[in-house]
């Protein structure tokens, strides 16, 4: 289904502001959800850190706010974000590659819907000016944002040195992938240390 955009008397493209509430007004695939359209992202054309995920899962869906499950309090963590900080949009911009909760299998939540890409991401990012540092979860936003990276979450955030310092690929922070950050130890005693440093200086915290 084609979206349909309000253009401006003036003729120019819509602000942030603007184009922010006709994604949050946007029903282009509420035939397939679950639980029908809620998307969840935030943005503020000032901040400087971008957070890509894939999509909002069950508990965000209810919540209506980026990461509110056990993934965002590891997120979190490895980033060393407070809270305060993560949800401060001036500061933190939070994009997932489909803005709403695309359902579950057995092994976990479905892909994105394949939709909001096309749909929304191109005219959201072009209006995020001051983003200095991207920060990449999972295969389905490698692929979108590196899309000459390995097929393969391993291999690609395995080469994070190519992508630094203005992206950082990483593996998703679900509990589901305990198994990997095991067999990966290299993920928390070398990427981790660096991605918080790159984060502090990208905010601007005193000291840097």
């Amino acid at each position: 289904m084609a979206v349909s955009r309000q253009i401006p008397e003036s003729g120019r493209a819509p602000s942030l502001e603007l184009l922010l509430a006709e994604v949050r007004a946007c029903t282009i695939c509420a035939d397939a959800l679950p639980l029908g359209p809620r998307p969840v992202l935030q943005a503020d054309s000032a901040a400087r850190l971008l957070i890509v995920g894939q999509a909002p899962g069950r508990r965000v869906h209810e919540s209506g706010r980026p990461f509110t499950d056990p993934s965002g309090d590891r997120l979190r963590s490895w980033l060393g974000l407070a809270e305060a900080e993560f949800y401060d949009p001036q500061r933190v911009a939070i994009l997932p590659m489909g803005f709403c909760y695309p359902g579950t299998v057995a092994s976990g939540d479905l892909p994105p819907r394949p939709e909001c890409a096309p749909a929304w991401r191109r005219p959201l990012l072009d209006r995020l000016p001051a983003i200095k540092c991207t920060v990449v979860i999972g295969q389905y936003a490698q692929r979108w944002h590196l899309p000459n990276a390995s097929p393969t979450v391993t291999a690609t955030v395995g080469a994070w040195r190519s992508y630094w310092p203005t992206t950082v690929p990483v593996p998703h922070p679900s509990p589901r992938n305990n198994r990997w950050l095991s067999q990966n130890p290299w993920f928390e005693t070398e990427v981790i240390p660096r991605l918080r440093e790159r984060v502090s200086q990208v905010l601007d915290r005193p000291g840097n």
